[in-house]
């Protein structure tokens, strides 16, 4: 292949990424939009408008759009974004489908911490966020250290070890359930679900805050992501310093997955399927961190909105959607994989 094909196989490339990415924000503007308007009462698009500008419109469209529906629909916003980003870094980063936090043990050291902070302290809003984080961040240190050899971490280790503390963590969390409060443990399982409901704008800001320091972050640290993705290797041969990239990837991730999961839960799968699909919808074989983080918006507020309005009068926390749509995913995941010679 000339030199003149690479650079146009480089540009289509380049317009479907774009054109992949406008399609999904526009997905996400139009999901918000419904989330929104649709509900026992329902909201106009222009009365929308009008009461997100501050313009006049009815008292009781502010009280639904800016207390009751706006905080929920941009923590959906915000955490599918975060699990997004989150599980495409890890992904990518560690070359293997499984790699995503909340399979390899992160997600779940963000839970243990929460709710032990729940269940023993009846924490909540900016403590409880800050106590999930710390547990996401604790979690991934030491599968980081068990990991390492030789001077590097290799993916199927990290993976492998990260599912056996995530199985600790997880007995660790099912023996807090059962030695506290019939109310507290049923508030922590309420937690545990991944749900949106009851989101408030006190869930919005440490939110928020996180997103703000921690999206830009992952997007101007992904640049190495393609280097990192030939082999350490290679990526040392093309000048980049391999250890402290993945180091710092590895930080931001665990940022990401340990405040999405204090504001909603350990939302299931979100994390784990957006990479992949970003991946088909770009194609390319190139770092998909924002397509990633769009289907994970995506993915949550679609997915809230169908256990709100479109399963019966029974009203189903988001995580057991995502869940329901996430373990198929996953066994045709590991079928195609054992199909093609991957499955290990």
């Amino acid at each position: 292949m000339s030199a003149g094909d690479v650079a146009v196989v480089r540009r289509r490339e380049s317009a479907r990424a774009r054109t992949v990415t406008v399609a999904l924000a526009v997905a996400v503007v139009a999901l918000l939009a419904l989330s929104l308007s649709y509900g026992s009462f329902q909201v106009s698009l222009p009365d929308i408008v009008r009461s997100l500008l501050g313009r006049p419109a009815p008292p009781q469209v502010d009280y639904i759009v800016q207390t009751l529906r706006l905080p929920r629909a941009l923590v959906g916003l915000l955490t599918g974004t975060a699990f997004g980003l989150a599980g495409a870094i890890f992904q990518q980063l560690l070359r293997n489908p499984l790699a995503s936090p909340d399979v390899i043990g992160v997600t779940s050291g963000a839970t243990t911490a929460a709710v032990l902070s729940i269940v023993v302290f009846s924490a909540g809003g900016g403590v409880l966020s800050l106590v999930a984080l710390g547990g996401a961040l604790a979690a991934a240190m030491i599968i980081y250290l068990f990991a390492w050899r030789g001077g590097s971490v290799g993916g199927y280790r990290f993976v492998l070890v990260g599912i056996g503390i995530g199985a600790a963590l997880n007995g660790v969390t099912s023996f807090l359930l059962t030695r506290a409060d019939v109310r507290t443990a049923q508030a922590a399982l309420i937690w545990l679900a991944g749900s949106l409901n009851g989101r408030t704008w006190d869930h919005v800001g440490p939110l928020a805050l996180a997103a703000l320091l921690l999206v830009p972050a992952a997007l101007l640290l992904g640049r190495p992501l393609t280097g990192l993705q030939l082999g350490d290797d290679v990526a040392r041969g093309l000048g980049l310093d391999v250890e402290r990239s993945r180091l710092a990837l590895l930080l931001v991730g665990v940022g990401l997955a340990g405040t999405a999961t204090a504001a909603a839960g350990p939302i299931a799968y979100i994390a784990f399927m957006s990479g992949p699909i970003a991946a088909r919808l770009v194609g390319g074989g190139r770092p998909v961190l924002l397509p990633a983080g769009l289907v994970g918006a995506v993915l949550v507020l679609a997915a809230d909105f169908i256990g709100s309005h479109l399963l019966g009068s029974t009203q189903f926390p988001v995580g057991v959607v995502t869940g329901i749509i996430g373990a198929p995913y996953l066994l045709w995941l590991l079928a195609t994989a054992n199909r093609s010679g991957r499955g290990g």
